[in-house]
């Protein structure tokens, strides 16, 4: 085979215990919508009217939520969401609102990492 096939990223996929739960948080705190099809097992959410890639939430009746930061023989980040702001105060109080936490470690002074309802570590940036 010569050169790179085409390939497009669809979505990026959190594991979860509640699928539609999970999409409900990000579509309210991204302002999306959720896209047509899925079940309890599969649902996947972009920018409203867009076709690019957005979310998708997958089923995993295990899941535990990730250690932050890394802590050794804990289950450890492997993925997470950046996401840019302009009113940094309003928007993790709005987060919070929806049900996010705030992680008691914070790495840098211009971002803010918070949790959401599954437990996956999220940035809010400045933009």
């Amino acid at each position: 085979m010569t050169g790179r096939p085409k390939m497009t990223l669809w979505s990026a996929v959190l594991d979860s215990r509640d699928p539609a739960a999970l999409a409900t948080f990000y579509e309210a705190l991204l302002g999306w919508t959720r896209r047509a099809g899925g079940d309890e097992t599969w649902v996947t959410s972009a920018p409203p009217g867009d076709t690019r890639p957005g979310l998708a939430f997958q089923l995993e009746d295990r899941h535990e939520p990730p250690v932050w930061p890394a802590a050794d023989g804990q289950g450890q980040m492997q993925f997470h969401l950046d996401i840019l702001v302009e009113d940094m105060p309003a928007a993790g109080a709005y987060a919070l609102s929806l049900g996010a936490t705030l992680a008691g470690f914070q790495p840098q002074q211009d971002c803010q990492v918070y949790l959401d309802p599954a437990g996956h570590p999220f940035c809010l940036f400045d933009s």
